[in-house]
């Protein structure tokens, strides 16, 4: 079983930056995926971001060049820097682990708005 806890979420003005945190605890091994998807109400959930282990990294289109996913082995930790925000990336983002199960933290909220 693996917990994962978001931080960081908040409001911030278009063009601003955000940079969530996801700690995973639990039955954690060596080889795994973390990311984070988003939802907006209404809305399906979608991919934001992906990395493995070894730090291989996967965007969506609408945030390449300005989300950055990062992760912390030895914490147990991902990260994604958010800069240049737009009012579409508002939305509850989640956190996401995969191993042998798929695990998803509660999310937080992200508004970009003047």
């Amino acid at each position: 079983q693996v917990q994962l806890v978001e931080s960081g979420g908040g409001l911030v003005q278009p063009g601003g930056s955000l940079r969530l945190s996801c700690v995973a605890s639990g039955s954690i091994y060596g080889f795994n995926t973390m990311g984070w998807y988003r939802q907006a109400p209404g809305k399906q959930r979608e991919l934001v971001a992906t990395i493995s282990t070894f730090a291989s990294a996967n965007y969506a289109d609408s945030v390449k060049g300005r989300f950055t996913i990062s992760r912390d082995n030895a914490k147990n930790t991902v990260y994604l820097q958010m800069n240049s925000l737009k009012p579409e990336d508002t939305a509850v983002y989640y956190c996401y682990y995969r191993q042998n199960n798929d695990y998803w933290g509660q999310g937080t909220q992200v508004t970009v708005s003047s």
